[in-house]
C-alpha cells in the first residue's frame, strides 16, 4: 500500500512540474481530490524525492501568488457571461 501512495505522489509531483499545473487541475487530471494532491505533494513527496518536492513547492508558490488574479478573471467572466445571456 505504501508503494502505491509513493508512486502516486511521484506521478502527481512530476505532472505538476512538467505542466506548471495547479492543485485543482492536477486533481482533475488524475481523478483524485484536491486534498489528496495537496497531501501527496506537500507531505509525502518531501520524504520520497526532495528534489522533486522543491520543484513542486516552487510551482505551488507561483500558483498561490497568482490565484487572486485568476479569481478576479473568473468573476469578471462570470458576470460578463450573465450580462450577455440576459440581453
Amino acid at each position: 500500500m505504501k508503494e502505491l501512495l509513493e508512486m502516486r505522489a511521484l506521478k502527481l509531483g512530476e505532472y505538476m512540474v512538467e505542466n506548471n499545473a495547479t492543485v485543482r487541475s492536477t486533481a482533475k487530471h488524475f481523478g483524485v481530490s484536491k486534498s489528496t494532491v495537496h497531501k501527496d505533494v506537500s507531505e509525502r513527496l518531501q520524504d520520497i524525492n526532495s528534489f522533486l518536492y522543491k520543484n513542486v513547492k516552487k510551482v505551488l508558490e507561483v500558483n498561490k501568488a497568482q490565484r487572486h488574479i485568476r479569481g478576479g478573471f473568473a468573476t469578471k467572466n462570470k458576470y460578463a457571461k450573465e450580462k450577455v445571456e440576459t440581453h
